[in-house]
């Protein structure tokens, strides 16, 4: 996983969540329900590391800018 780039959390509000669950369309559903509370990265390439269990996505959050409607 890449480093987290200070840029991303350069002021208060500002999130890096890495989240980790047993399937790809539990992922998807975590990202969805917080791209509904928060200005978010939106839905992200999901990852697998070979020999680890689970599926992976990173997504970065405005925890203080609810939810602008998205692109």
């Amino acid at each position: 996983m890449e480093q987290i780039d200070e840029r991303h959390i350069s002021e208060p509000g500002l999130v890096v969540l890495d989240i980790t669950g047993s399937d790809e369309d539990t992922v998807i559903a975590v990202m969805k329900r917080l791209e509904q509370l928060w200005a978010t990265s939106g839905i992200v390439s999901i990852r697998r590391t070979p020999g680890e269990p689970g599926a992976q996505a990173r997504v970065y959050a405005d925890v203080l800018r609810p939810d602008i409607g998205g692109p």
